[in-house]
């Protein structure tokens, strides 16, 4: 009776791509279960043998997060367009006190202190969910009728503006963000020359942001590690070991070494401890999960008739899924250390919140009952 209970109350109130749904649960079920076990050793050593410290602290993020894409779902995405203009004009101030203001954690001054409550918000993490659902918008409004030149510098504006005062503090989210945009333009069928356009512009400013701000050296340095043949980096080099110990069937789970070793395990590295405690298939599982939410958040653009869900969904998407592959990349040392955690799964305040609502949009979007001609 109990069961019964819960699927009708999970068919009446999670609406929108079941298969989503299951991906998000899947995800965070693992984000708790390799979180737990790659924070035991930390948890030791700071919290005098309190491991469950972490586990409740991120346990409760993770719901947090869940509700927020609950919340965010419930919501006909149509308003998230208004909302995003909103959301920009903020973030200008915000990344800019961030810059100048902003609190360090992990060496990287990312974030604000909120006061009263003391928490800490990371203003790129609003910039970037801003600017996708705005430029969303902008380009749904047009895919009917010519393009003014006016529009798209405005469009390539904001761009190169954002990620120019992202990249001022964090390298990594600024370029992320921008071959995100490239994409959505791309398939908002933007001209060439202005993709060209919006390209030079984005590589002209951001490269006086990064020599103006405080990632300089720090990209230098990974950039000159990653091209050293002789020397393997050392965060690499434990992710390495970890795989390794991994194999096929993994040391099962809470049986890490590498956590004792590999910075950051919780966050940066976190495909590694997957891959030593689940093994191979782990490993591929959690890509194969991945791939699938991408698939299903691009099913917008074929089966929706109204572009801004379309556009908006491939978007959010692609910003999730490539974050996630880059993550898994520098794991496997495809691509230089980065810094950017992985979606659903790394522990984290800002991320999984933000994730949470990014789904939570996609969600929206799938149920597909929007009216689009207020936008």
């Amino acid at each position: 009776m109990t069961t019964l209970s819960i699927r009708d109350w999970a068919k009446d109130h999670l609406k929108g791509d079941r298969q989503i749904w299951w991906i998000v649960l899947f995800l965070s079920i693992l984000s708790v279960l390799v979180v737990y076990s790659a924070t035991g050793t930390i948890a030791y050593q700071k919290m005098e043998g309190n491991t469950e410290m972490y586990l409740f602290k991120h346990g409760s993020l993770v719901v947090a997060g869940l509700a927020c894409m609950y919340i965010a779902h419930r919501f006909n995405y149509v308003h998230y367009a208004r909302l995003s203009k909103f959301g920009m004009w903020l973030s200008v101030p915000l990344l800019l006190w961030t810059f100048f203001n902003g609190t360090t954690l992990n060496e990287a001054p990312r974030w604000i202190t909120i006061p009263i409550i003391n928490q800490t918000f990371q203003p790129s993490d609003l910039a970037k969910l801003s600017l996708i659902a705005n430029l969303a918008a902008m380009l749904a409004k047009r895919q009917r009728i010519k393009y003014e030149p006016q529009v798209l510098v405005n469009m390539i504006g904001w761009i190169g503006i954002i990620c120019a005062l992202i990249i001022l503090t964090n390298t990594s989210t600024a370029v992320l963000l921008g071959i995100t945009c490239f994409l959505l333009m791309y398939i908002g069928r933007v001209p060439r020359k202005y993709l060209l356009g919006m390209v030079a512009f984005c590589v002209l400013v951001g490269g006086i942001a990064l020599l103006m701000g405080k990632r300089y050296e720090t990209v230098k340095g990974r950039l000159e590690r990653f091209s050293n043949t002789e020397k393997i980096d050392y965060q690499v080099e434990q992710s390495y070991i970890a795989l390794a110990n991994g194999g096929l069937q993994g040391q099962g789970p809470g049986n890490s070494h590498q956590r004792n070793f590999l910075p950051h395990p919780y966050s940066d590295f976190i495909f590694a401890i997957i891959v030593e405690e689940y093994g191979l298939w782990g490993g591929v599982l959690t890509i194969a999960a991945y791939i699938w939410l991408l698939a299903r958040g691009m099913r917008a653009i074929q089966k929706s008739t109204r572009p801004f869900g379309g556009l908006l969904s491939a978007g959010l998407t692609f910003s999730i899924v490539l974050q996630a592959m880059i993550n898994m990349a520098v794991a496997v040392g495809l691509v230089p250390v980065t810094g950017l955690p992985l979606p659903l799964l790394s522990m984290g305040g800002t991320s999984l919140l933000f994730t949470g609502i990014a789904i939570g949009i996609v969600l929206s979007v799938s149920r597909d009952e929007a009216d689009e001609s207020t936008i």
